[in-house]
């Protein structure tokens, strides 16, 4: 690998502040960080391109110290060591939460003997296009950079110079000496933001994070990677909305070197339900509340305006564009911007929205006043669309199609609706629905299901496999043990599945409008272990999970997908929905552990659980999400 290039995905570790993230290399290289939001535009983005782009790295002079690094126990604080001939250093990372302005803190600090060390600073505002003017601070601790709305301060007792319009420096470290450096972000027409107290930000940082971590109630045999997990997730949490983004990165492709590279800084609707059940069963009902409310807030309107995507703060416009000067993670080209499949007709996400809707009031979240009346009016309008083709799950652009989940996913939206009605006696023409209801899963059976293979199809009369499919039971369309339902798992084993992973489709069908190829999906092996356990297949389940938790990176990541050829992360990173299916099938698997209870599981309690509980669809990711 070129040393200007970026490192491989796996190769990188997320650190923020629940308003924009940074991605740290093992080699102790930023190469990417959006301030001051996750989806503003990057001053880092060296991820995309090379250190021209911007990039911030600290490292030893010795070009191949052993590395080693982790996060601090139930923190977000990121420690990597560097060993040398000479002797030992830590950089310690971190964003410190809740400051009027974001920052980023690095601190130097000398474990063993004497380490010469660098440091190399390429600002580049505006995705790596625009060169900020550089001025000395008064005090001589530092510079401010400015270009156009923004600025940053750099402020550290080492001495700066200025070298190809970088900002670099050489210095020691010893032994029990700690050298800080903190970045911090600000508009440019205001004064510099002021001086960060870099040990009590360190403290407070970490009493956060713990603080937030001892609310966690799941004690499985998985505590470390579900943790890790939930703390990735909150790491993505927009604090002043509670949306919840997919990935702080955009255009890490999906293939490497391929075109299928998006924006997935933004917050899906087809996360909803999985994300809400993943917070409420772990412990966070704070976060699960703030997460329904975003979605309610956000498609409040008329429901032919639904999206299924919308910025942090629940915008709507999120226009795709390419960026030209930037050349792509390792040449993958085109650099997208925005999400043109904001505008897409998606079915499914009713269901998701509906389903979530459904468990917060299962839950016994303090409802939403109007909540009751948004649904009716969802569901008047589902009943006119539902029978349409739509982009799928996928969200393809290959055209429409009668896609099997989405029509599921509509089923769905019906189901919870009338349960509701039944439930906490709301006001429905429940004669209607339930008519309705019955003739969509009739249709869906008839229309969906090929009877010669015995397994449900990609979309209505086609013969391809989805991995979607892998949801019915989990929503409860039907039980796990209907012989529709474990044709169709049999042939995904049969012809979906890749070095024991499993694909989301054959890309070679053209079915997503995109040259073909693409690595593993990583939620779908998820959804298969789940199944798994829904059949008794408890044995092959652990194993499907326990290969699956080797994929993450050495600090407990997934990206969206895996290549299993490559051996390679691929796709945008961290990928929220990896760790939510990580999360729910570790759940799962801890219900069907007998050391953990006093009596056997029962199959049917763990198929309630999916049906009516876990009910959602799927990833925020896609073909072109």
């Amino acid at each position: 690998m070129q040393p200007d290039l970026p490192l491989a995905i796996e190769d990188y570790a997320l650190i923020g502040d629940c308003t924009t993230a940074a991605l740290v290399g093992r080699n102790g290289s930023i190469d990417w960080l959006c301030w001051p939001r996750f989806d503003s535009s990057a001053c880092f983005a060296a991820l995309l391109g090379t250190s021209e782009n911007g990039r911030w790295r600290i490292c030893p002079a010795d070009p191949a110290p052993r590395i080693s690094r982790a996060y601090r126990d139930g923190t977000m604080v990121l420690e990597t060591v560097f060993e040398t001939a000479d002797g030992s250093v830590a950089l310690i990372d971190f964003m410190p939460t809740g400051g009027a302005n974001s920052s980023v803190v690095r601190l130097v600090e000398g474990r063993r003997g004497k380490v010469a060390m660098r440091q190399h600073l390429t600002l580049r505002f505006d995705y790596g296009a625009t060169i900020p003017w550089v001025t000395q601070l008064e005090d001589n601790c530092g510079f401010s950079a400015a270009a156009g709305p923004n600025r940053t301060v750099l402020r550290t007792p080492v001495a700066l110079r200025g070298e190809n319009l970088a900002t670099v420096a050489e210095f020691d470290v010893v032994e029990g000496q700690c050298v800080p450096f903190v970045l911090t972000h600000g508009p440019s027409h205001l004064p510099a933001p002021p001086a960060v107290d870099w040990r009590g930000a360190l403290s407070a940082t970490e009493a956060f994070w713990r603080d937030w971590s001892a609310q966690g109630t799941y004690t499985g045999r998985f505590r470390q990677p579900v943790q890790r997990s939930l703390l990735t997730l909150k790491a993505l949490t927009y604090a002043a909305t509670g949306g919840i983004i997919a990935a702080p990165t955009t255009s890490l492709p999906e293939q490497l070197g391929g075109q299928r590279n998006w924006d997935y800084r933004y917050c899906w609707l087809r996360d909803a339900s999985f994300t809400l059940v993943a917070l409420m069963s772990a412990g966070y009902l704070e976060e699960a509340k703030a997460w329904r409310d975003w979605l309610q807030r956000s498609v409040a309107g008329s429901p032919d305006q639904i999206q299924i995507v919308y910025g942090l703060s629940g915008e709507r416009q999120l226009l795709e564009w390419d960026v030209p000067w930037l050349p792509g993670y390792h040449g993958a080209a085109p650099v997208r911007i925005g999400n043109a499949a904001a505008g897409q007709l998606q079915l499914d996400v009713f269901g998701e929205l509906v389903a979530a809707i459904y468990q917060s009031r299962n839950h016994f979240l303090a409802p939403v006043a109007a909540a009751w009346a948004q649904q009716q009016t969802l569901i008047q309008h589902l009943e006119d669309i539902w029978e349409l083709p739509d982009y799928g799950i996928w969200e393809v652009r290959g055209g429409r199609r009668h896609f099997t989940f989405s029509k599921v996913m509509a089923w769905v939206a019906l189901d919870r609706s009338v349960r509701d009605a039944e439930r906490f006696g709301l006001e429905a023409p429940l004669g209607r629905w339930r008519e309705l209801r019955d003739r969509m899963h009739a249709t869906i059976c008839k229309c969906g299901f090929d009877s010669g293979r015995k397994t449900f199809t990609q979309s209505f009369g086609g013969s391809e496999l989805d991995a979607s499919l892998l949801l019915l039971p989990i929503v409860g369309f039907l039980p796990p043990d209907d012989a529709r339902i474990r044709g169709t798992v049999a042939a995904i084993e049969r012809e979906l599945m890749v070095d024991g992973l499993v694909m989301r489709y054959r890309t070679s069908t053209g079915v997503d409008g995109l040259p073909p190829g693409e690595g593993i999906f990583l939620p779908c092996s998820f959804w298969l272990a789940d199944n798994y356990t829904l059949q008794n297949r408890d044995a092959e389940a652990r194993a499907l999970f326990e290969r699956l938790l080797s994929l993450c990176n050495d600090v407990g990541l997934l990206a969206e997908e895996y290549d299993p050829l490559a051996r390679r992360q691929v796709g945008n990173f961290p990928q929220a929905f990896s760790h939510v299916a990580l999360i729910r099938t570790a759940l799962n698997l801890h219900e069907m552990d007998p050391t953990q209870q006093g009596e056997p599981e029962t199959r049917s309690k763990t198929a309630i659980r999916g049906g009516e509980l876990a009910a959602t669809g799927a990833a925020s990711s896609g073909a072109n999400a």
